[in-house]
């Protein structure tokens, strides 16, 4: 006979628009134990398994914390409540939680404080007296039972309110009957409960005992804050990214770039900081799905796509929001795992703002071959090969405009963009590989400007820091002959040194920040390092802080009108890294705006 022997969770958290989606193992009749589920519609020796959902409620009404959303809420900031701040941001699990969060708190705040000035003075009763200085707080205890009150000059002051709990019987609501469940706002704060059981075919009554699993509460999918979109073009643009529409007018487009964390590296042990659930791939799509659609770009590069993911999700999701997907999975002359977990880099735009006119993949395995073929002795072939023989690509894609382009020379003339998305090798020790990839990508690109009067970017993670030989070859179009990097050169491939130039014109998107004007870059500079004239980092783990992504533009045919604002280390909660709960990658995005502008001769 047909039985369940076990049910399980890969993570017991739910979270709110996250599918669930239990592991069931079965005893078949003939003894066997399988994963694999036996469909209604096939019974298996007359029998079939039914699955229910149900959300178990009770009079207790039940607050999560906003830092910690697995645990309950035993504090409340009344700053939040009179300032009008959304509640579910107010609440924390122990004064503790309340005092490290404090330095990110207080910028909802000062938000509020912001607005409410506009329309007068309010903010200095609610804000003034406490927050200027960030050394007291007001905050209601949410469990406490005394009614007596108390404030103080510390980093975590309370106002202990009573609570009046009523006591009652719990009550289940079916809310599902499929094996999947994805958990809504109704559900947050209560426990669910998943139910198997084996039914008789003919008779439909069940068959033995159900197999059944809790839950922990169900909690609301933590939000950042939005990240804003800065002018650095003098004009007074900055604003909120959102559903209400881009910013940009109809001659300008936005490219976003972004090393997304591919779920077969997301491992707990290789980001032990970072909550499992947080870490669990149904989570992480849904949060990276809402921050992409979020920044509305009209060219989306992403990287560590995996195959099957882009199939499943990205590629069906974007869709939907009116993208149209182009992909380049890595080789897999280096990888022996599943096929189908293979990454690679993905590139989406809007069917409204471009259409699609070439696609050229660049495999750095057949030039790696091609050169050993021409430039390495014969008895060295075997070693050059297995050193530069990598998966990495790069996705280039040729688009045309179908937005007035106001900049032109000629408002007539079919306006082409050429759009280069890469990933380079990961391997620290390997940097004439990396040099070597990047040097082949842009000699393609060069091919590519030679054949037509076409602007450029080139997006992606490099996994090369500025100042190093790969940075310097993209931002300065050469490298200096005695850059240390160039020392690390076992197959002679890098000499002459003269060869690692290129023509085009490019600059880093957001080295603008250092040199536009407008509101906002004060903030935005000191996120930047001057040395470099890149942000201070764009990947953020406990072993590693510093830049490794970039958008480059051809500077004679392109020009920055405003980018997305820069994360700090502040903001990213100083007890953690990325990927956090908020942030789903390793990775920040970076996002440009561009217009096109008459073509300059160099």
């Amino acid at each position: 006979m047909l039985s369940v022997l076990r049910v399980h969770l890969p993570s017991d958290i739910p979270i709110v628009g996250c599918e669930l989606s239990p592991y069931v193992l079965l005893r078949r009749p003939d003894k066997t134990v399988t994963t694999d589920d036996v469909p209604e519609s096939a019974p298996l020796d007359g029998h079939f398994l039914r699955y229910k959902w149900y959300r178990i409620q009770s009079d207790r009404k039940v607050a999560v914390c906003s830092v910690h959303p697995s645990e309950q809420a035993t504090l409340q900031c009344l700053g939040c409540v009179k300032a009008k701040i959304p509640v579910a941001k107010s609440y924390h699990c122990s004064p503790k939680c309340f005092s490290d969060a404090w330095q990110h708190h207080r910028v909802l705040h000062d938000r509020a404080a912001s607005a409410v000035n506009e329309n007068g003075n309010e903010e200095e009763e609610i804000f003034g007296r406490f927050n200027s200085t960030g050394s007291g707080v007001i905050s209601a205890s949410l469990t406490g039972s005394a009614s007596s009150t108390s404030l103080t000059n510390g980093s975590t002051p309370l106002y202990p309110t009573a609570v009046t709990q009523r006591s009652g019987g719990e009550t289940w609501f079916e809310v599902g009957c499929s094996k999947t469940y994805t958990p809504t706002t109704d559900d947050i704060g209560h426990v669910l409960k998943f139910e198997c059981v084996v039914i008789d075919a003919e008779t439909k009554l069940p068959v033995g005992q159900p197999n059944t699993l809790l839950t922990s509460r169900v909690i609301p999918a933590p939000s950042p804050s939005p990240r804003r979109l800065i002018s650095v073009g003098g004009a007074d643009m900055m604003g909120q990214l959102d559903s209400d529409g881009r910013l940009s007018s109809s001659g300008t487009f936005t490219v976003l770039s972004y090393n997304i964390l591919s779920d077969s590296y997301a491992s707990s042990e290789l980001y032990s900081y970072c909550p499992s659930w947080a870490l669990s791939w149904p989570y992480r799509r849904q949060n990276l799905l809402r921050e992409i659609v979020g920044y509305r770009a009209d060219i989306v590069c992403l990287q560590e796509v995996q195959c099957d993911h882009f199939d499943e999700f990205f590629a069906p999701e974007l869709d939907k929001h009116g993208y149209q997907a182009l992909y380049k999975r890595k080789t897999n002359e280096v990888y022996s795992g599943n096929i189908h977990t293979i990454d690679g880099c993905a590139t989406f735009f809007r069917r409204d703002r471009f259409s699609h006119v070439k696609k050229y993949e660049v495999e750095f395995n057949k030039a790696a071959q091609s050169l050993t073929e021409v430039a390495v002795q014969t008895t060295q072939k075997k070693v050059a090969l297995n050193r530069l023989v990598k998966d990495n690509v790069a996705l280039i894609v040729v688009l045309e405009a179908k937005f007035t382009n106001q900049g032109a020379d000629n408002p007539g003339k079919r306006q082409l963009l050429c759009v280069a998305n890469t990933h380079v090798n990961v391997q620290q020790e390997l940097k004439d590989v990396k040099i070597w990839q990047v040097h082949t990508l842009l000699k393609g690109l060069e091919k590519i400007a030679a054949s037509a009067d076409i602007p450029m970017l080139v997006c992606g993670d490099f996994n090369s820091v500025p100042g190093s030989a790969p940075h310097s070859l993209l931002a300065m179009g050469k490298v200096d002959p005695l850059h240390p990097d160039l020392l690390v050169d076992p197959l002679a491939i890098l000499r002459p040194h003269s060869k690692l130039t290129h023509q085009l014109p490019l600059v880093s998107a957001y080295s603008a920040f250092l040199r536009g004007i407008g509101l906002g870059l004060e903030q935005q500079r000191r996120r930047m390092d001057p040395a470099t004239n890149e942000p201070l980092f764009t990947n953020c783990t406990r072993d590693f802080i510093g830049t490794l992504d970039y958008i480059f533009y051809t500077a004679d045919s392109l020009t920055v009108e405003s980018l997305l604002e820069l994360l700090d280390e502040d903001s990213l909660r100083k007890d953690t890294a990325l990927p956090s709960p908020e942030w789903s990658s390793d990775h920040i995005a970076l996002l440009a705006e561009f217009r096109c502008v008459p073509r300059t001769r160099h």
